[in-house]
């Protein structure tokens, strides 16, 4: 009797015994298939690329890969050669991060797919990642020493600006003013720029998210979002998630300034935005600070029907500076990904004209986030 057979009248679950496999290898394992979509990926990939890889990535992996990619040449190899291959030394780079080598096997699954393993060679995906750590250690070093340089003489340029305007001539006011809007607005960058180099961990209590997206919907239809369409659709079964209220609010308000000035740029007047909760089974992440993955089926969805998300920006979307808004500095999503990554969370998003969807995977709260 086969190995397999043995198996079979036990009663063990073959598809499980192989999801466990895929789950728990200790290399970095994904299924593309046969349209060149990315549809799974594990644990082991999810720590190579970043969370949330098979999300982000979906429908767009041969897209990302380079031209001439050996990535690719292995994939079609394996459903040519209907057989497992392999190559060495392969120069892998995707979704904008930084190339490393790596040995990569594919091997076809019967129905179009493949699936795709790398070995890392010598830790060199882990020591870049040290070194770029490092780099942005030294950069958030740099950036808190700036911004306390920068606060004081900003202070009081702003204070000569307003002596200066209140005995100026009627033609030097505005110049003036925009002196000290100006400091206004560089001193607002400057505390966004230092929200960065915050590394603690928030304080999580135990927290309604409804009420959070209430005190949203209500600070964005008296200000940016006035007369705009902004609707809601809770699942008010939700338990409560372990966060902080003022970063909570701060996530929330972010995304929904951004898709109600995408939906305020409809040149028809029907712009539209609206939020959505849900609860998702099965869906786990890996915590800040390198703590163990977590469930996080807790869904808010930011929905707006603008233009969509260029797509010379969307791979790297969520790193500082990369923005659409002519104005704009390229800080909001950066900060909004570090805040939820802080709460054990997970952004991603989806974009086509007419439809944008910024989707927060958050944990739910256990007994101990509560506070005794």
């Amino acid at each position: 009797m086969s190995g397999r057979t043995r198996l079979q009248s036990v009663g063990v679950d073959m598809d499980a015994l192989k999801a466990a496999a895929f789950e728990l290898s200790p290399d970095p394992a994904l299924v593309v298939d046969a349209a060149g979509s990315l549809v799974a990926v594990n644990e082991a990939a999810e720590s190579l690329f970043g969370q949330g890889l098979a999300l982000l990535a979906r429908g767009r992996f041969r897209a990302a890969l380079p031209h001439g990619s050996a990535l690719v040449s292995l994939l079609n190899r394996a459903i040519e050669e209907d057989g497992r291959v392999r190559q060495r030394g392969i120069q892998i780079s995707l979704f904008g991060l930084p190339p490393f080598e790596a040995d990569g096997a594919a091997a076809p699954l019967g129905d179009g797919s493949v699936l795709l393993t790398l070995s890392v060679r010598n830790g060199l995906g882990n020591e870049r990642n040290a070194h770029e750590a490092a780099g942005l250690r030294s950069l958030v070093g740099l950036g808190r020493m700036l911004a306390h340089e920068i606060k004081n003489p900003l202070a009081g340029i702003r204070g000569a600006a307003q002596l200066l305007k209140s005995g100026a001539k009627a033609e030097d006011v505005p110049l003036a003013q925009l002196i000290v809007e100006e400091t206004d607005r560089v001193r607002r960058l400057v505390d966004r720029m230092e929200a960065f180099s915050d590394d603690a961990l928030p304080t999580l209590t135990p927290i309604n998210i409804h009420q959070i997206l209430d005190r949203v919907r209500a600070l964005a239809s008296n200000g940016f979002a006035e007369g705009l369409g902004l609707r809601e659709m809770y699942d008010p079964s939700l338990p409560p998630v372990p966060g902080d209220e003022d970063q909570l609010i701060q996530i929330f308000l972010n995304l929904v300034k951004n898709a109600a000035e995408a939906a305020n740029s409809r040149n028809d007047g029907r712009g539209e935005v609206s939020i959505h909760t849900a609860y998702r089974h099965g869906v786990r992440v890996r915590a800040a600070k390198g703590q163990a993955l977590r469930g996080a089926p807790l869904e808010v969805r930011i929905q707006d029907n603008g233009p969509g998300v260029p797509d010379h920006i969307r791979e790297s979307l969520f790193q500082p500076f990369v923005t659409s808004k002519t104005n704009g500095a390229g800080l909001g999503l950066a900060l909004v990904a570090k805040l939820v990554a802080g709460h054990g969370g997970l952004i991603d998003f989806e974009s086509e004209p007419g439809r944008t969807v910024f989707r927060v995977l958050l944990p739910i709260a256990a007994p101990e986030d509560a506070i005794s």
